[in-house]
């Protein structure tokens, strides 16, 4: 007797529990696509726009104008540039309560940059848990439904006098469907989550060498009591 064994007729000929963690499985699998995609756009617009503040603020502009830039462009800005406007802010929120101790104005801007860095950072890690979560439990969903699968086929064939290759062998692929679904899941998942956490950690890497690398800058024009003569060659002016 010849039998349809293809992936369609396996999964509707599979029991209710099977098909069920069929579902699951493929529901899981278009969301955490749809999660990679979207990850993928936010990762690349990151990037982008913290290149292009990074080259403005190296460009030699001076800080109050790369602040009221920044202040403008607030909900259109990277991380970096929110970063920077927040120690800006900060900074001169203290300047204008007459404080004057140099230590007290960098720690303040310092804290603020600080604070919006890990905002920033949680923003950027977004869906990395759901995709942490898909990929390591994808396999074990599609394992649940194996076994379940192999037990009702198994026991759908207690009644009979003499079983066959060919009576077993439909059951169990049904079956193992599911596993193979389970895998299909799980495998895209672990690998965007290894790239997009490489990504991460990168742009965490820059964004935190530009707080220490504008930390020096206020530094120094704190250190400074006369204003510059003009501005250095690529770096921003003071004030």
């Amino acid at each position: 007797m010849n039998q349809d064994m293809s992936i369609l007729q396996l999964v509707l000929h599979a029991s209710f529990t099977v098909q069920l963690v069929m579902l699951v499985l493929l529901i899981g699998s278009i969301a955490s696509w749809a999660a990679i995609f979207r990850k993928l756009r936010s990762l690349k617009e990151i990037k982008a726009q913290n290149d292009e503040f990074e080259r403005e603020f190296w460009s030699g502009t001076s800080l109050n104008d790369l602040y009221a830039a920044a202040a403008q462009n607030a909900r259109q800005g990277g991380p970096m540039e929110r970063i920077f406007a927040s120690g800006m802010r900060e900074y001169q929120k203290l300047r204008e309560r007459r404080i004057a101790d140099p230590g007290t104005l960098l720690d303040g801007a310092r804290r603020a940059m600080r604070a919006s860095f890990q905002r920033e950072m949680d923003a950027t890690e977004s869906n990395l848990s759901f995709l942490a979560s898909v990929g390591s439990i994808s396999p074990y969903v599609g394992l649940f439904g194996t076994v379940w699968g192999i037990m009702h086929a198994f026991t759908g064939l207690a009644g009979l006098q003499q079983v066959t290759l060919a009576t077993v062998a439909p059951g169990i692929a049904e079956a193992l469907v599911a596993t193979a679904l389970g895998l299909f899941a799980a495998i895209p998942a672990v690998v965007a989550y290894n790239r997009f956490a490489r990504d991460i950690d990168r742009i965490s890497i820059k964004q935190e060498t530009f707080i220490e690398e504008f930390s020096n800058i206020l530094q120094r024009n704190l250190g400074v009591h006369t204003p510059p003569a003009g501005p250095a060659t690529g770096s921003p002016t003071g004030y």
